[in-house]
């Protein structure tokens, strides 16, 4: 961490080039004796990058921000204040593989106290000076192996283990809980008898059936999209639960959080009607076919599918609450009857269980994307492939 950044002039070039592109602040000479050009560029696209994904640390002065790959691999604001929600107020919280440090800062907000480990020690004292200046003082950074941390400090007493563990290793991406680092099947056992929950964040790619084959006393899953971008899954273990989990969409959109509790044992004994479309056409969230409420969510809202490899439902009454897209449907094509068109078309083209890629529809077709049409190519209730032209409710 070079502190000749958080100069005021140095501070004052970087807020002045931020609409500039950092790879050409990059090849230029550094204007300040001690700070390199590519420092100076690393600061200017790591505020660039926060602006959307991390607002108040960008609106916060001389906040120093570290290597990009840490500002990739952090929560956005969203989903850590979601997951900060979380938890009891008052209580301990340790996170055992800190980072960048943005989901501590939150869960700092409503705990007593929050131990946070960073074994990289350039990291740990980025995240500990911007502690300081986002007025955090209840956050305790330490630079080291949390594992050991915990394992060295017996007399801690803990209500929440939070741990986010990395998903590349040796350079290669990994998607079994038990092949992360640290292995945190492995260490289960031991995290529940230092803490009343622990709190297990994995990447979107991981299957969340396949995970509950190595995790036990999971108590609740939380799949989590931010305008319609699943972003991450929060496994909740609660030391001594043995019956199955909830599992709850949580879809973000701007400043409105929806959620869609259910279980998988509903899903599986829930039975829904095929239909043809209605009126309104229901497009899910990627959070609800992440956490696999294909059923479920068609039951809670009284909808029908319009077949049952087709994750698109439909209904004559408008549901504003759903959580997804609303349509409502203008026109029903037959595709048999559109392919032989030769009028070109402006729609927003989309293919749902078709033969064709969305892609591929559009080159085929001459389609111009935009405008406030939407065509959904897809397989209806009788197997028959249909387009399905609608605007968004």
């Amino acid at each position: 961490m070079n502190t000749r950044i958080l100069q005021q002039e140095v501070q004052d070039f970087i807020n002045q080039h931020l609409t500039e592109s950092s790879t050409k602040i990059a090849l230029k000479k550094s204007p300040f004796e001690g700070v390199t050009s590519s420092e100076l560029a690393a600061q200017i696209d790591g505020k660039q990058r926060c602006l959307k994904k991390l607002p108040l640390w960008a609106q916060t002065t001389k906040i120093y921000y570290p290597d990009k790959l840490n500002l990739e691999q952090c929560s956005s604001e969203k989903t850590a204040q979601f997951k900060a929600s979380l938890i009891q107020e008052n209580t301990m919280l340790m996170d055992i593989t800190s980072g960048f440090g943005v989901d501590d800062f939150y869960f700092s907000q409503r705990a007593k106290t929050v131990i946070s480990c960073e074994i990289n020690e350039s990291l740990a004292a980025i995240s500990q000076y911007n502690a300081k200046q986002l007025q955090a003082n209840n956050i305790e950074v330490k630079a080291l192996n949390g594992f050991d941390f915990l394992h060295d400090n017996q007399e801690l007493k803990l209500d929440y283990i939070y741990i986010d563990p990395s998903r590349r290793v040796a350079q290669k991406k990994v998607f079994l809980l038990s092949d992360c680092e640290p292995n945190i099947v492995h260490l289960q056992e031991e995290f529940l008898e230092r803490a009343n929950h622990v709190f297990i964040k994995v990447a979107p790619l991981l299957d969340i059936s396949a995970a509950l084959t190595e995790l036990k006393h999971v108590k609740e899953i939380y799949v989590i999209s931010i305008q319609n971008d699943c972003k991450e899954l929060l496994f909740i273990q609660e030391k001594g639960y043995v019956l199955k989990p909830t599992i709850t969409a949580v879809r973000i959109v701007g400043d409105v959080i929806q959620k869609f509790p259910f279980s998988q044992q509903q899903e599986t004994e829930t039975e829904i009607s095929l239909s043809t479309p209605l009126h309104y056409l229901y497009e899910p969230d990627v959070c609800l076919t992440k956490a696999g409420a294909f059923k479920s969510i068609a039951k809670a809202f009284d909808l029908q599918k319009l077949h049952q490899h087709t994750h698109l439902y439909t209904s004559d009454v408008y549901h504003p609450n759903f959580l997804g897209k609303v349509y409502e449907v203008s026109n029903i094509i037959p595709f048999s009857i559109f392919k032989k068109s030769k009028e070109k078309i402006k729609t927003n083209a989309v293919a749902k269980n078709f033969p064709l890629k969305t892609e591929e529809i559009k080159k085929k077709f001459k389609i111009i994307d935009g405008g406030e049409l939407h065509s959904f190519f897809t397989t209806g209730s009788t197997d028959e492939l249909i387009v399905i032209h609608a605007s968004r409710k």
